[in-house]
C-alpha cells in the first residue's frame, strides 16, 4: 500500500493527531496531495480504511473514530461490519438514534445531542450508554453499555454520519455511494426515459439526498464508489411447500427462539409497462414496521425444486416509495405476509401465511443447496414442493391488474421472442462497474451513473439458427449437433457473467433436453475453477477438472501448461459416454505423486442433466466441439500479477506495457490458449483483486509453541479429519534496483512456491491486526515458462526458504506445522475462515501470548548475523543451492523450447516500434533522475563555494 496515501487521509481529517503534533517531513512532503479526492473502489477502501485505522491508531493516543456515510442501500452497513471483523472495533448504527416517526431518513429524527454525548464519553476514555431502537414498536427499548477500552475504534454508520454536527469528533470520514442506490436512479431512469431530468429523479425518489446527504459526502477523505450488483455468489436457496398440517412441524415453532415478524409486500408496476405480466420490470417495496425495503423486481433463479434468490434488497425512506407513485408507477399487487421462523443450525424454517391466498406456507432457506436439501430429507416433509413465488400464484388467481392509463410509449422495442407469459423470473437490470469517462465527468462523483454506462436490460439466449426443418426430431443426436447457441454480443463482469451462465444451462435444458456440457476455460488464476463450482452449486451438477486428464509421463517433465499433457482420447470417450447417456470412468490424478490413483464412476442422470468441464484448455478446438456451451473467462489474480509486474518495473524507472509483460510471463497464454477464448458463447472479465477483496481474506495465528499431535486431534471434527504431508520451496524474486532500505522486504518481491514438482504464486500482502495475519487465501498454479519469464523480464531470486508441512484440517479450520530448515523449532498456523473459530482453537491448544505475525522470511532473516542481512541473499551458504534451483527452471524451459534471459533480451531489442519507444523512455527517466541528483549536488557545491568566499572576504 502506497504510505503517502494514507498520509494523505490523515492530513485532510486527523481530528486529534495532526491537529495537535508538529509538522514532519514526511507529513510536508505529503501535503501536496491534500487537494485531490481519494475516490476508490469498494475493495481498495476496505483495504484503504483498514490501513488507516492502524496507522492512526499507532501514531495518536486514544480513541480513533471513523464515520462511514452515503445514501441507502449504497453499502456503507456493510463496509462497516467488513472492517469491524477485521479491526474488532465497536460499531454504533445511527438507526438507533432515530425518533418514532415513520420516516427513517428525517433529518429531523435522528437525535445528534445523544449521538454526540456517546462520542465524547468514549474519547475521554468513560463508559457509555447508546440505545436500542425497536421499529416493530416504533420506539426506544432499551439501551446498551459501551465501555471505553472495549476498543480503540468506533465507526458510526449511517446515512448523516458524514453530518457537519459530527465531523469534528470524527477522525476518518468516508463516504459510499453507488451499490443498488444507484441501481434504482438507473432502473427508474430507464423506465422514465429523458422526460425527467437526473435531479429531478433524485428529488423525487430520495427527495433528503441533494440537500442534506450529498453535501456532507464531498468532506470525506476516502470516497468510496461501490460497484456492487444483485449477486448471486451469496445465493439464498429455499425449498417451498404448502403448510397442509402446520401442526406437524409446531415443535419448531413452539421454541423461544422462534420470531414473528408482519410484513406488508407491494410490486409497482412502471408507467411505461404494457398490460403483459412483465414482473421482472416491476419494483418490489416489503414494509416491516417503520421499515422499508426494496428490490429491483422478482429476482429469483428456479431449478428444479429450488427457488434461488440473489441478496438484493435494500432499506430506503417512506418518502421514496412516496416518489415513485408519483412519477407514475402504480402499485399492482399487495398482500399481507405473516412469518415466523426459527433457526436451524445455518439454516431457517419459516411458517409464512398470505393473506391473500389464505393459505400457509413453509419455507427452508439456506446459503448451501445441499444442505437445504438434506435438511429438508431429515425433516421428512413429504409436501409438493413449489417454485412459484406468491406473486405469480396471486396473479394466476386474479389476473393481472388493467392499466388505468394507456402506457407511455416505450424508447426501446421489445425484443421479439419474449415471452408474454409469466415466465420464472430472472433478474435482467443491474449497474455496471462505474469507470469515470470524460464523458461523465461534469457529473458529480455522488450522483448515477450517466446514460451511457446504464445496461438495464441483459441479452437473452438464442440459437445461432432457428431453421429447425433440417435438424431432426427435438433431443434428437442430429438436432443437438445442428443447433447451437449464438455467442452474447459483449463480455460481462464476473456477476453478471454467473447469471447468463445459469441462465444459458437452462435455456440449453428447455431446448435441446439432457445431457448439457459446459466448458469453461481461461488462463490459471482467472477465476474459472470459482465460477464452476459456483454455477454448479445453484445448478447441482458436477464439475470435472482437466487436471484429472494429466499424462504421467508428461508432468514429469513440468509440462502441465501444454495441451499434449492431457489425455485427449480418453476425455473423448467420457464425453461421449456422457453425451449418449453411459456411465463412465472418470480419472483421478494425484497431483503429488504424479500419477493416477484411480477412477470414478460418473453418471448423467435426468434429474442432473448437466456437468462441467473446467480447465485452461476446456475451449481448445478439439474439445469444445463435443460441449453446448462455452464459456471463457480472464482476469483474476492472472491480471494482477502482469499488473504487479508492471509496478515493480515503474519503480525502478523502466516502463513495460502489459501486452509486453504477457508475452514474456505467459507465453503460452498469448499462442495456445487466448486465440480459443474468442469463440467463447460467453465471456467474462473477472476483476477480482485477491489483496484488496475482504471476501477472500484468511484469519491466521502464527506461533513457535510446541503442540502435542494428540491436541490437535482433540480439537477437529474426527469426522471430517483428514492430513496431508508437504515438501516445498518458497523462492523470492526481486527486481534489482528497488528501494529497499539495505534489506529484503517480503512485499517487495514475488513469492514463488515449488511443491511436489509444481509452481505456484503466493499472493501474500496481509493485513495485521493484533495477533491475527489476515491474508488473502487465493494462491494459483503457474507454469514453468512463467518464471522463466519474470527472470527474464530481469527478477534475481534472492532468498529462498525450505520447509515440510505437516497439515491437518476438517472443513472448518486448518492447522499446519511447518519446519523450516534454517529454524530451531517448528511453527504452528491455525487458517480459517472464521475468525473466532481460529482464536477458539488457537486458546485451546494453549498458544493465547505466544503468537507472532512476522512472515517466515522476516524470521529467518533476524536469525543471521548483521554482516549476512542484505536485498542479495540470506544465508552465504545458500547460494550455490539458490543458484542451482534457478538452472534448474532455467534448463527445463530451455528443454521445453522457452529462451533464456539473454535470448529474450535480444528479441526485446529487436522488437519492433513499441519495445525501442518503452527502452528510449526507460533511458530518458534514469537521465531525468541522474540530472536532477547532479542538478542538486551542483547546487549545495556552488553554494558552498558562494558562502566560503563571501565569508574570507569579510574577515578580509
Amino acid at each position: 500500500m502506497d504510505d503517502e496515501v494514507v498520509q494523505r487521509v490523515f492530513q485532510e481529517g486527523g481530528r486529534d493527531y495532526f491537529q495537535q503534533q508538529p509538522s514532519t517531513s514526511t507529513s510536508s512532503s505529503s501535503s501536496i496531495l491534500q487537494s485531490l479526492p481519494l475516490h476508490v473502489s469498494f475493495d481498495h477502501g476496505y483495504y484503504l480504511l483498514v490501513k488507516s485505522i492502524q496507522e492512526l491508531r499507532e501514531k495518536k493516543e486514544g480513541l480513533v473514530t471513523v464515520g462511514i456515510g452515503g445514501p441507502s442501500g449504497s453499502g456503507k452497513t456493510s463496509l462497516a461490519e467488513k472492517v469491524a471483523s477485521v479491526i474488532g472495533c465497536t460499531v454504533i448504527p445511527m438507526e438507533n438514534y432515530r425518533g418514532g416517526t415513520d420516516e427513517g431518513t428525517d433529518l429531523d429524527s435522528i437525535d445528534f445531542d445523544a449521538l454526540i454525548r456517546n462520542l465524547e464519553d468514549l474519547t475521554e476514555g468513560k463508559d457509555t450508554k447508546i440505545p436500542v431502537f425497536d421499529f416493530h414498536q416504533k420506539k426506544r427499548v432499551g439501551s446498551k453499555a459501551i465501555k471505553s477500552a472495549m476498543s480503540g475504534v468506533v465507526i458510526v454508520d449511517g446515512t448523516y454520519a458524514l453530518h457537519a454536527k459530527l465531523r469534528s469528533l470524527l477522525d476518518i470520514r468516508v463516504a459510499v455511494v453507488g451499490g443498488v442506490h444507484f441501481s434504482l436512479l438507473s432502473k427508474v431512469r430507464y423506465d422514465i426515459g429523458d422526460s425527467c431530468s437526473l435531479d429531478y429523479l433524485i428529488d423525487s425518489i430520495f427527495p433528503l439526498f441533494r440537500k442534506h446527504i450529498e453535501p456532507d459526502l464531498h468532506h470525506a477523505q476516502i470516497r468510496i464508489n461501490n460497484s456492487f450488483v444483485s449477486s448471486f455468489r451469496e445465493a439464498i436457496y429455499k425449498l417451498k411447500c404448502r403448510s397442509e398440517s402446520p401442526d406437524g412441524q409446531s415443535t419448531f415453532f413452539l421454541k423461544d427462539e422462534a420470531q414473528t415478524d408482519n410484513f406488508i409486500e407491494m410490486y409497482l408496476r412502471p408507467p411505461s409497462a404494457n398490460e403483459e405480466a412483465r414482473i421482472n420490470d416491476w419494483i418490489k417495496v416489503r414494509q416491516s414496521g417503520i421499515r422499508y425495503y426494496l428490490s429491483l423486481g422478482d429476482q429469483r433463479i428456479v431449478d428444479k425444486n429450488f427457488i434461488i434468490r440473489p441478496k438484493a434488497e435494500f432499506e430506503v425512506g417512506r418518502m421514496t416509495l412516496g416518489g415513485l407513485l408519483a412519477l407514475g408507477y402504480n402499485v399492482v399487487v399487495s398482500y399481507k405476509r405473516a412469518s415466523t421462523s426459527v433457526n436451524i443450525g445455518s439454516l431457517s424454517l419459516s411458517l409464512e401465511t398470505i393473506d391473500t391466498l389464505g393459505e400457509t406456507f413453509l419455507v427452508l432457506r439456506g446459503t448451501d443447496r445441499k444442505t437445504v436439501g438434506a435438511e429438508a430429507l431429515r425433516m421428512g416433509i413429504t409436501g409438493q414442493w413449489l417454485t412459484k413465488s406468491y406473486l405469480e400464484m396471486i396473479l394466476e388467481r386474479k389476473g393481472v391488474p388493467r392499466l388505468n392509463t394507456p402506457p407511455l410509449v416505450s424508447a426501446t422495442s421489445v425484443s421479439h421472442n419474449q415471452e408474454k407469459d409469466i415466465a420464472a423470473p430472472k433478474p435482467i437490470r443491474t449497474t455496471p462497474n462505474l469507470v469515470s469517462r470524460l464523458e461523465d465527468l461534469a457529473q458529480p462523483w455522488t450522483r448515477s451513473p450517466t446514460k451511457s454506462k446504464m445496461e438495464p436490460v441483459l441479452p437473452t439466449w438464442h440459437f445461432a439458427s432457428s431453421d429447425r426443418s433440417h435438424g431432426g426430431l427435438v433431443g434428437s443426436s442430429a438436432f443437438r449437433d445442428t443447433m447451437k447457441l449464438a455467442p452474447m454480443p459483449d463480455s460481462y463482469d464476473l456477476d453478471r457473467g454467473l447469471l447468463l451462465a445459469v441462465q444459458g444451462i437452462q435455456f440449453l435444458l428447455e431446448n435441446k433436453s439432457v445431457p448439457v456440457i459446459v466448458g469453461i476455460g481461461g488462463p490459471s488464476g482467472s477465476g474459472k475453477t470459482s465460477l464452476a463450482h459456483k454455477t454448479a452449486n445453484i445448478v447441482g451438477c458436477e464439475v470435472v477438472s482437466l487436471e484429472s486428464y494429466f499424462k504421467p509421463e508428461q508432468v514429469k517433465d513440468f509440462k502441465y501448461d501444454d495441451f499434449n499433457s492431457l489425455d485427449l482420447p480418453l476425455l473423448s470417450k467420457n464425453i461421449g459416454d456422457i453425451k449418449h447417456g453411459r456411465k463412465t470412468k472418470i480419472p483421478v490424478f494425484n497431483l503429488e505423486t504424479g500419477s493416477r490413483s484411480c477412477f470414478k464412476e460418473l453418471e448423467i442422470s435426468e434429474d442432473c442433466g448437466v456437468i462441467i468441464f473446467e480447465g485452461v484448455y476446456a475451449l481448445h478446438p478439439e474439445i469444445r466441439k463435443s460441449l453446448d456451451l462455452w464459456i471463457a473467462v480472464v482476469g483474476g489474480v492472472h491480471s494482477h500479477l502482469i499488473s504487479r509486474v508492471q509496478r515493480d518495473k515503474s519503480r525502478v524507472g523502466c516502463f513495460m506495457s502489459q501486452n509486453e509483460i504477457m508475452m514474456t510471463v505467459f507465453p503460452i497464454f498469448q499462442q495456445h490458449i487466448e486465440p480459443h477464448l474468442v469463440h467463447a458463447h460467453l465471456k467474462i472479465r473477472n476483476d477480482f483483486d485477491p489483496v484488496l477483496s475482504p471476501e477472500s481474506s484468511l484469519f491466521v495465528l502464527k506461533s513457535n509453541k510446541q503442540v502435542a499431535y494428540q491436541d490437535i486431534l482433540n480439537i477437529l471434527d474426527s469426522a471430517k479429519f483428514c492430513s496431508s504431508v508437504q515438501n516445498f520451496i518458497d523462492i523470492y524474486l526481486r527486481l534489482p534496483g528497488t528501494p529497499a532500505n539495505g534489506h529484503i522486504a517480503e512485499s517487495d518481491c514475488v513469492r514463488v512456491r515449488i511443491c511436489e514438482g509444481r509452481f505456484a504464486l503466493l499472493i501474500r500482502e496481509p493485513i495485521r491486526e493484533g495477533n491475527f495475519i489476515i491474508q488473502p487465501k487465493v494462491d494459483f498454479d503457474i507454469s514453468i515458462s512463467t518464471v522463466s519469464g519474470l527472470l527474464n523480464l530481469g527478477y534475481q531470486a534472492v532468498a529462498y526458504i525450505e520447509a515440510s508441512a505437516l497439515i491437518y484440517q476438517d472443513g472448518k479450520i486448518l492447522i499446519e506445522v511447518d519446519h523450516l530448515q534454517d529454524a530451531p523449532s517448528p511453527y504452528l498456523q491455525i487458517k480459517g475462515v472464521n475468525k473466532e473459530a481460529v482464536a477458539a482453537a488457537g486458546s485451546a491448544l494453549k498458544l493465547d501470548g505466544s503468537y507472532t505475525t512476522k512472515s517466515y522470511l522476516q524470521i529467518i532473516l533476524e536469525r543471521l548475523p548483521l554482516v549476512e542481512r542484505s536485498y542479495s541473499g540470506i544465508h552465504t551458504h545458500q547460494a550455490a543451492r539458490l543458484q542451482e534451483l534457478v538452472d534448474s527452471i532455467q534448463s527445463q524451459w530451455t528443454k521445453q523450447g522457452g529462451s533464456t534471459p539473454s535470448e529474450s533480451s535480444q528479441s526485446r531489442e529487436v522488437s519492433p516500434m513499441d519495445g525501442i519507444i518503452e527502452d528510449m523512455q526507460c533511458r530518458i527517466r534514469r537521465l531525468e533522475r541522474w540530472h536532477t541528483i547532479n542538478t542538486v549536488l551542483w547546487t549545495f557545491l556552488m553554494s558552498a563555494l558562494i558562502g566560503y568566499s563571501l565569508y574570507q572576504r569579510k574577515r578580509q
